[in-house]
C-alpha cells in the first residue's frame, strides 16, 4: 500500500493555484504525474500524492515543473474565485473510485483526440507537400509551353519575312521580262492585218491577225529536283542487355528482368490515408521524378518527403531507397543513409550490366556515410566494391586512395 504524502503546501490567487509536493529524494525520471480538470495524482513509489480538487481547473493551461527535489504545479482555475480548501475531503471510496475512473476516461478521450488531430495535421502536411509539388510542376509546364509558343511565333515570323523577301526578289527578276513581252505585243498589234468578216448584225468586224514572230519566253528558274526515295534498314533484337558477355549471363539477366516486372506490379495494400490523392499522385515513378527535381534544386527535405510517399506505394524499387539515401547524406542522417543504401543493394540482385550504375551509386553513398561516421574500414570496403564495377573511374580511385591514407595514418 502506498504512503500518502501529507507535507505538501499550496497557495492561491483568484485565477491560479500553486501546489508544492516534496519528492522525498526521488529522481525526477521515477515520478509519474496524472492530472485532469478535477483530479491530480503524483506517484513516486512508495509515495503517493492524490488530490480531489475543490473546483475544476483548465488542465490545458496548467503546468508542472520538477526540480530541486520538489514538484511544483501551477493550476489555472476555470472560474476566478478563492477556494476554501485545496482538496474536497470525501471518505466515500466508491465516490473516489468514480472520480478516478472519470479522470482516466477523460485522459483517454483527450489522448485519442490529440492523436486524431496529429494524424489530420500529418495528412494536411502531406497533402500540402503534394500540392506544392504539383504547383511547381504546373509552373514548369507553363514555362515550357511559353517557350514553345515563343519559338513557334518566332519561326512563323521568320517564315513570313522570308516569303516576302523571296516574293520581292522574284517580282524584281520578272519585271524586265514582263516589260519586254508587253513591248513585243504592242509592236505586233500595230502591224496586224485587219480582215473584214460579216457578222450576224450586218456590221463589219475586224479580226487582228498576229504575226508569227517568236515571243520571248521567261527564263526557267533553276529549282532542285524532287527527293529520291530510299529505304532505311532497321534491325530489331529481343535482347535487353546488349553486353559483350550477355550470352553467358542469360539466367541472371532473366532473373533481374523478372524481379523488375514484379516490382512494377507491387502496390501498397493500405492506402486509407491516401484516398484523397489524384491517380497520378499514386504513381511511384511520378513521385520519384518529383523527388529528383527537388533534389537537383537543393530542396532535400521536399525530395525526402516525395521518396517516403513513393515507398509507401511500392517498397520494391531500389532506386527509391538509393535516392532517399542521397537525401539523408545531405541532411546528415548518416545511419539512415546506410540503411537505405543497404536496402537498395539488397534489391539490386542479381548483379547484371543493367543495374551496374545503380549498384555503384549505392556503394559510394553507403561508403560515404561510413566515412562520415569515421568508420573508414567499412567505407573502404564499399569503395573497393564500387571500383570493381567501374575500375577506370579516376575520381573513385582518388577517393579510395584518400581513405587508405586516413586508415594508414590512424594505424601509424
Amino acid at each position: 500500500m502506498p504512503l500518502m504524502v501529507k507535507d505538501y503546501s499550496w497557495t492561491q490567487t483568484e485565477s491560479k493555484v500553486y501546489i508544492s509536493v516534496p519528492l522525498k529524494g526521488m529522481n525526477a525520471k521515477h515520478v509519474d504525474i496524472f492530472a485532469t480538470d478535477e483530479y491530480l495524482k503524483v506517484h513516486f513509489p512508495p509515495f503517493l500524492f492524490e488530490a480531489f480538487l475543490f473546483a475544476p481547473v483548465d488542465d490545458d493551461k496548467s503546468i508542472a515543473k520538477i526540480g530541486n527535489g520538489v514538484a511544483v504545479f501551477t493550476l489555472q482555475k476555470q472560474k476566478e474565485e478563492l477556494w476554501n480548501q485545496l482538496i474536497t475531503y470525501n471518505e466515500d471510496r466508491e465516490k473516489q473510485k468514480e472520480i478516478r475512473q472519470k479522470a482516466i476516461l477523460k485522459a483517454q478521450e483527450k489522448a485519442a483526440a490529440d492523436s486524431k488531430a496529429k494524424a489530420a495535421q500529418k495528412q494536411e502536411e502531406s497533402k500540402f507537400a503534394l500540392q506544392t509539388m504539383m504547383k511547381l510542376e504546373e509552373e514548369e509546364r507553363a514555362k515550357i509551353q511559353k517557350i514553345k509558343n515563343d519559338e513557334c511565333k518566332k519561326a512563323v515570323n521568320e517564315l513570313e519575312t522570308w516569303k516576302l523577301e523571296h516574293k520581292s526578289k522574284e517580282e524584281k527578276a520578272i519585271q524586265p521580262q514582263r516589260q519586254s513581252i508587253q513591248s513585243v505585243r504592242n509592236t505586233e498589234i500595230s502591224k496586224v492585218e485587219k480582215l473584214s468578216v460579216p457578222l450576224s448584225s450586218g456590221r463589219v468586224g475586224v479580226i487582228p491577225q498576229l504575226g508569227n514572230k517568236n515571243v520571248p519566253k521567261t527564263e526557267n528558274v533553276n529549282l532542285p529536283g524532287p527527293r529520291s526515295c530510299g529505304n532505311i534498314k532497321v534491325n530489331f533484337t529481343p535482347r535487353v542487355f546488349p553486353t559483350a558477355l550477355r550470352e553467358s549471363r542469360v539466367p541472371e539477366e532473366e532473373e533481374w528482368l523478372k524481379k523488375q516486372a514484379e516490382a512494377r506490379r507491387v502496390v501498397a495494400a493500405d492506402l486509407a490515408e491516401l484516398d484523397d490523392l489524384k491517380p497520378e499522385e499514386r504513381n511511384p515513378d511520378w513521385l520519384k521524378e518529383k523527388g529528383d527535381k527537388f533534389f537537383v534544386a537543393g530542396n532535400y527535405q521536399a525530395a525526402l518527403n516525395a521518396y517516403n510517399l513513393a515507398l509507401k506505394l511500392n517498397r520494391k524499387l531500389p532506386s527509391l531507397y538509393s535516392n532517399r539515401a542521397a537525401c539523408h547524406l545531405k541532411l546528415r542522417n548518416l545511419h539512415k543513409a546506410i540503411e537505405d543504401s543497404s536496402q537498395a543493394l539488397e534489391l539490386l540482385t542479381p548483379p547484371v550490366a543493367d543495374n551496374a550504375a545503380a549498384r555503384l551509386k549505392a556503394h559510394v553513398r553507403r561508403g560515404t556515410a561510413f566515412c562520415e561516421l569515421e568508420l573508414y574500414v567499412e567505407g573502404l570496403q564499399d569503395y573497393h566494391a564500387a571500383l570493381k564495377i567501374d575500375p577506370d573511374n579516376q575520381k573513385l580511385q582518388e577517393d579510395t586512395q584518400k581513405i587508405r591514407d586516413i586508415i594508414q595514418g590512424a594505424l601509424g
